[in-house]
């Protein structure tokens, strides 16, 4: 996925350990955990853009990495933080357009070991990548996070930020549901939307292959099918989070219940 005009409590469902010897095994551990309504966050102004050049891929030379060659951590770096960036810009319009100011995210934390970071009390465990309102920050396992990158593609990783940053926005509008399924689903709708508009706005540009990073990685993270739907924690079957996540890419914010 490529850049253009780039911008500068506690947790629910810590994502389950798995082994990482394929696809499957290396984002079952993906679970995507969603930072729970702990506070909120005081609304200010967004900061301001500057232009970006379009990302120049890494060359390729990891076992199992994409033929997009994103192997780097200073390619994963640099992705992130235009994610960071365009979610930023996007969030940042749609409050604008409601009538409302938004305040970015404050902290993006990431880490390396197990309790390294905590949130309302709780240690974040590795693998896992998560909101939390309590400080309104998002954390990710930096090692692991770097291995999805380099397995699966840059565009997966536009959609893991999404969906986290998604829990924050919802942390604004004061939205909690009873059953944390609901959360999260409306937060990959969001993340679909986020991306969605994004491409539309021409803040980024699809790359080959992009569309399969989404619908392959959606398809590995999803619950264990005896999961309850109803369970604290449960994500949504495979199927679920990819059809939220379409809905929004496609559709807009209109289909994950907002406007």
């Amino acid at each position: 996925m490529t850049a253009r005009c780039v911008q500068p409590g506690r947790v629910v469902g810590a994502a389950e350990r798995r082994p990482w010897a394929s696809l499957a095994g290396l984002l079952a551990a993906l679970v995507l955990t969603g930072g729970c309504v702990v506070g909120g966050a005081d609304q200010d102004q967004p900061g301001q853009s500057r232009p970006e050049r379009p990302r120049q891929s890494a060359p390729s030379g990891a076992d199992g990495t994409r033929a997009d060659g994103s192997t780097s951590v200073a390619e994963f770096t640099k992705d992130f933080e235009v994610a960071v960036d365009k979610a930023e810009l996007y969030w940042t319009a749609q409050f604008r357009a409601s009538g409302r100011r938004f305040q970015p995210i404050r902290r993006i934390v990431p880490y390396q070991r197990e309790g390294e970071v905590a949130c309302g009390g709780q240690a974040l465990p590795r693998n896992n990548a998560v909101y939390c309102s309590d400080g309104d920050f998002i954390a990710y396992d930096v090692r692991w996070s770097v291995a999805a990158f380099r397995q699966v593609g840059d565009a997966f990783l536009y959609y893991l930020l999404g969906h986290e940053y998604a829990h924050g926005v919802q942390v604004r509008l004061g939205i909690r549901y009873d059953f944390t399924i609901q959360q999260e689903l409306q937060a990959d709708c969001m993340a679909g939307a986020y991306l969605g508009g994004s491409i539309q706005a021409r803040q980024l540009e699809l790359e080959d292959g992009d569309l399969d990073e989404f619908r392959e990685g959606l398809l590995a993270v999803g619950d264990d099918p005896d999961q309850p739907w109803f369970a604290e924690g449960a994500h949504g079957t495979a199927e679920q989070r990819t059809d939220y996540f379409f809905r929004g890419y496609e559709s807009g914010l209109s289909a994950c219940g907002l406007s």
